[in-house]
């Protein structure tokens, strides 16, 4: 990273993040000596992860090389650790449907789960896990801000970051989902030097996007699509939403995206594919 904090731009999925939530960047000090995150992947025989960006601090993936047609759709199955009275309210923080059509199109997928959201739907989150088409990754327990104004996000203080890694992982164990993989995504894609010192020991490649589906509180699938499509090149990694209740239109974006894509010669793939192909080529996201 070239400055102190880095910030994605201010655009809907960051207004999905603010309204599904109610309302410090920590010291510089040097962190304590601390024990990896218990990823069950994060195993030389697991999936890659990116060596350590500049002074050790966790790296950070946006996309893979430019040089083939491949293109890796990421959805963020957000629940933040206080929205369990919206939930027993009615509200639908899943969308089962959008599995359903990932799995009908036979799309690979990685699923960026909180641990929150693994809790109040166990069922799906295993099986999801269990699915050879996806892989979850990690977006935190709590869905709170790992900086300082984020878009209306709480924020975690740095002491408490590690702890809150740690802390969705065993709620993916608890609810069967056997394989997570290691990476994480920053809750509002806020992150700065801080966040990625608290994750360096923990052997995770914090992973970013290059396009944005814009489906946060889209109602016009076909918008969805457009911003889909006239954005993905080789390589590209696409943040869209698993959560149907903010995300409605993207189970029908989907059914556009994905024809139109492969019919320009696009193939589908996990981040662990993007990952492993960019190698040290590819370098940590700046």
């Amino acid at each position: 990273m070239t400055t102190l904090t880095a910030r994605v731009p201010a655009f809907a999925v960051c207004a999905l993040l603010a309204a599904v939530t109610v309302a410090g960047c920590g010291s510089e000090a040097a962190p304590k000596k601390s024990e990896p995150l218990p990823s069950p992947k994060a195993k030389a025989s697991g999936p890659p992860t990116l060596a350590p960006g500049p002074q050790g601090l966790a790296p950070v993936f946006k996309n893979g090389v430019r040089s083939e047609k491949v293109v890796a759709l990421t959805f963020d199955a957000d629940m933040t650790a206080d929205q369990g009275k919206r939930a027993a309210r009615g509200e639908r923080f899943d969308n089962p449907e959008l599995i359903r059509t990932l799995k009908q199109y036979k799309v690979p997928a990685t699923v960026f789960m909180t641990g929150r959201w693994a809790e109040e739907y166990p069922a799906q989150a295993k099986a999801i896990g269990a699915d050879p088409l996806f892989e979850v990754a990690n977006h935190s327990y709590s869905h709170y801000a790992f900086t300082k104004d984020c878009y209306g996000l709480p924020t975690i203080a740095p002491k408490d970051m590690k702890a809150d890694v740690e802390r969705a992982f065993k709620a993916f164990e608890k609810a069967g989902v056997a394989d997570a993989v290691p990476y994480f995504r920053f809750p509002g894609g806020c992150y700065d030097r801080t966040a990625l010192r608290a994750l360096a020991a923990g052997g995770v490649t914090a992973v970013q996007w290059d396009v944005v589906s814009g489906d946060a509180f889209a109602t016009d699938a076909d918008a969805v699509a457009a911003d889909v499509l006239g954005g993905v090149r080789p390589g590209s990694v696409v943040v869209m939403h698993c959560t149907r209740s903010a995300a409605p239109a993207t189970e029908k974006a989907i059914r556009t995206i994905v024809p139109e894509l492969r019919k320009q010669g696009y193939r589908f793939v996990r981040v662990s594919e993007l990952i492993g192909a960019a190698g040290p080529a590819a370098g940590p996201a700046r």
